[in-house]
């Protein structure tokens, strides 16, 4: 009873200091970042009415930008009107879908008919395209130069900016997609499943996902619609199923660690894989009881045990997303170096009563 009490301690202690200090200090980066990048899409709007910012602060709260690192964000620029597209998610890459003209007669009529193929697809490729020279011409307008430079590597195309030569942001175009689930690239929810509830399932099936014009996911097999189709994204539905208990803290103190530990070449663990065992781990103790402040140290420790185990096959599946792996193309050099890490820690975490004290 001693030794748990004490490693309860030292895990408050951690919290209270080292968490707690990393959320004022990504609060402190989004602001600044907030601050340049809503100059940079005051401009891209008046360039472009079509696209929509999706950047908000509300409440001191800052909406629209994703926390990649304490140094790098992404920010979703929305697009207007998706209803004379159809939503394709079969023979597409793995986790993505394409958008095709419900109507051959219709292209005058859309909004964005020059983004179209000849095939009646809106490509992702030709956005990012424009986005990218909207944010460059955006740059130049706001005399943001001396504060706002590309980021841009191996000839790609994205609008990923450095600024303040600190802080990375991208600026990604996006649809959002509501009311509608992918039948075929989803795997979730299973028909077993005991959490969430079937009120929650409705909500975030309800609430759907984003199509993003991303880099696909990694993958050996060969497509064909590579550069013409869209990343399907589940943040919004990742954020609603982490709420309640201590889902969230749990996250945040997994982030700390990564800060420190898995910051390594090839970068192996982001934050969306720890997401991902967090989702996987509600699954596995679906009773809020088991997502008390009580139960953290446990709920963390296994999480840390699961990600050695996915290291260790070589194998991390996307909680959405089937056909996906988010260790897919990743070296085998760069997870073993992952593995020691993690298992290091999970000893730690497990075997030592001051161990929070150690890291």
């Amino acid at each position: 009873m001693a030794f748990i009490a004490e490693r309860h301690n030292n895990m408050k202690k951690f919290l209270n200091s080292r968490v707690h200090r990393r959320k004022s200090e990504v609060y402190h980066a989004m602001t600044n970042v907030f601050r340049v990048v809503s100059e940079i899409l005051r401009h891209v709007e008046a360039l472009e009415p079509r696209f929509i910012s999706s950047l908000k602060q509300v409440d001191g709260r800052y909406q629209g930008i994703h926390v990649l690192s304490p140094k790098s964000f992404e920010v979703y620029l929305y697009l207007n009107q998706m209803g004379v597209f159809n939503f394709i998610d079969e023979g597409c890459p793995p986790g993505c879908a394409m958008l095709k003209l419900s109507d051959e007669r219709k292209r005058s009529m859309s909004l964005w008919t020059e983004f179209i193929t000849a095939s009646g697809y809106l490509s992702a490729r030709k956005m990012r395209s424009r986005v990218t020279s909207l944010v460059c011409e955006a740059v130049r307008r706001g005399n943001l130069s001396d504060q706002v430079k590309s980021a841009t590597t191996d000839g790609s195309i994205n609008a990923k900016l450095t600024i303040n030569s600190y802080y990375t942001v991208e600026l990604i175009p996006a649809f959002r997609c509501g009311s509608i689930w992918p039948q075929n690239t989803c795997s979730w929810p299973y028909s077993t499943i005991m959490w969430p509830s079937q009120t929650v399932i409705a909500s975030v099936k309800a609430r759907g996902f984003d199509l993003i014009a991303v880099d696909n996911y990694p993958t050996n097999k060969p497509v064909n619609t590579e550069g013409d189709a869209w990343v399907l994204s589940f943040t919004e539905a990742e954020e609603n199923l982490l709420s309640g208990g201590c889902r969230k803290l749990c996250l945040s103190l997994l982030k700390v660690l990564a800060d420190k530990y898995f910051d390594l070449p090839g970068q192996p663990i982001r934050y969306h894989e720890l997401k991902t065992l967090v989702l996987f781990e509600c699954e596995k103790h679906p009773r809020e009881t088991e997502w008390s402040d009580v139960a953290l140290l446990d709920r963390i420790n296994g999480i840390l045990l699961q990600l050695v185990s996915c290291l260790q096959c070589r194998r991390c599946p996307h909680f959405f997303l089937k056909a996906v792996d988010l260790f897919e193309m990743k070296s085998k050099q760069a997870l073993d170096s992952a593995t020691k890490q993690a298992w290091s820690l999970a000893r730690e975490i497990a075997t030592n009563p001051k161990g929070f004290e150690n890291l």
